[in-house]
């Protein structure tokens, strides 16, 4: 099972320019789980990803880190990457 985590927070530019992208690969990509994390709302799973940024991306297969994005990317790589780890 593959887990795409996006934490971001509400008054980050990056993330709010990251959410589109996100969203439309969300849309595009079928049997993967895709969850968002507000890190003001949800400090404890930020500390738990050790995210120091935002926004940051993490990727999990089988409930292990396989990849992180931190900043801005686009919808063809985030796409691409998700189907390399599929």
């Amino acid at each position: 099972m593959i887990k795409v985590i996006k934490f971001s927070a509400t008054w980050c530019g990056p993330c709010k320019m990251l959410a589109p992208v996100y969203n439309e690969a969300k849309s595009e990509i079928s049997g993967v789980s895709f969850q968002e994390v507000d890190v003001d709302n949800d400090s404890a799973s930020a500390i738990k990803y050790n995210v120091r940024s935002v926004p940051t991306i993490v990727i999990e297969k089988d409930g292990n880190e396989v990849k992180r994005i931190s900043g801005m990317t686009s919808k063809p790589a985030l796409i691409s990457l998700i189907n390399s780890i599929k």
